[in-house]
């Protein structure tokens, strides 16, 4: 069966060769990250720092592939609106954490975006466009707040943010092209194992900060 994202049919072979390619990219980046952080030319503190520091934390990974894949179930024009609204929204959190304005409950707030987000998945819940980009951007504070907060003093902070949107970008893709497997009738029942996941893991991160 074929599913589609705009013009672009998706197989599920195209989509386990991306996600597998992808997969493979980030985790090379990941790797090279303490070779680039020791030559001297400041890209742990930039660029790098901020396109590894979402895919090292399970956390944030959960719930920026769960913003793609409830995207993705929502179908259009939700499955852009909402991994557009994310980072954009995650900036404004960041510029807040680097100016130290206070937010209250940062690690719950991301904790609980995975447990939200996740059971929203795993239910198949359809939500009106307008209440999931608000529920999509609230979330996005807190996790915006956390890379800002966390930003290393002599970082580059414009270097930093295309970082980490751009490595936000690539989860909320994960999560849209996983999602495309509802298409097949086994698959909305991996979408909602793949939601049940979520939820669990951001349920344990919750009792963590709890």
């Amino acid at each position: 069966m074929l599913s589609s994202i705009g013009r672009f049919p998706v197989t599920l072979r195209t989509t386990r060769s991306f996600l597998l390619g992808l997969t493979i990219l980030i985790a090379a980046i990941g790797s090279a990250s303490p070779a680039f952080a020791h030559t001297g030319e400041g890209m742990a503190g930039g660029f790098l720092s901020g396109l590894t520091h979402p895919i090292f934390g399970w956390d944030h990974v959960v719930a920026m592939v769960a913003v793609g894949l409830w995207g993705a179930v929502l179908g259009s024009p939700a499955i852009w609106i909402l991994p557009i609204t994310f980072p954009l929204v995650m900036a404004l959190g960041a510029a807040l954490g680097v100016a130290g304005i206070p937010v209250p409950f940062i690690e719950a707030g991301i904790a609980l975006s995975g447990v939200v987000l996740g059971l929203l998945v795993a239910l198949m819940v359809r939500a009106p466009i307008a209440i999931a980009a608000v529920l999509v951007a609230i979330f996005a504070i807190f996790h915006g707040y956390a890379h800002g907060a966390e930003l290393p003093e002599a970082a580059n902070p414009f270097a930093y943010a295309i970082g980490f949107v751009i490595a936000t970008g690539a989860l909320h893709l994960i999560g849209i092209l996983f999602g495309t497997l509802t298409g097949h009738a086994w698959g909305k029942w991996a979408i909602r194992a793949g939601g049940a996941v979520i939820a669990l893991v951001g349920a344990a991160f919750l009792a963590g900060v709890a």
